[in-house]
């Protein structure tokens, strides 16, 4: 049997399961990413996810950035 043959059978599968069962399997996938270290797509992120994402862009040291007066003067020259 295929891969894609199998994906489509075990999605059969899940969609014919009771909601409390899928949601064991969805957390049994979280698992298994998380011991294979599989990071999660951002449609997955969590609330809390997602705002620890944020705190940690805010608080993160930016390198100072250095500009010379040509660069300025190429993005404001009048044409």
């Amino acid at each position: 049997m295929s891969e894609a043959q199998v994906r489509e059978q075990l999605h059969k599968r899940i969609d014919a399961l009771p909601d409390d069962l899928v949601e064991q399997i969805a957390d049994f996938t979280l698992f298994v990413m998380a011991r294979k270290q599989t990071p999660l797509s951002y449609e997955e992120w969590t609330l809390h996810q997602w705002q620890d994402f944020a705190l940690e862009q805010f608080f993160r040291e930016e390198e100072d950035v250095e500009y010379l007066l040509a660069d300025a003067q190429e993005v404001y020259e009048k044409p």
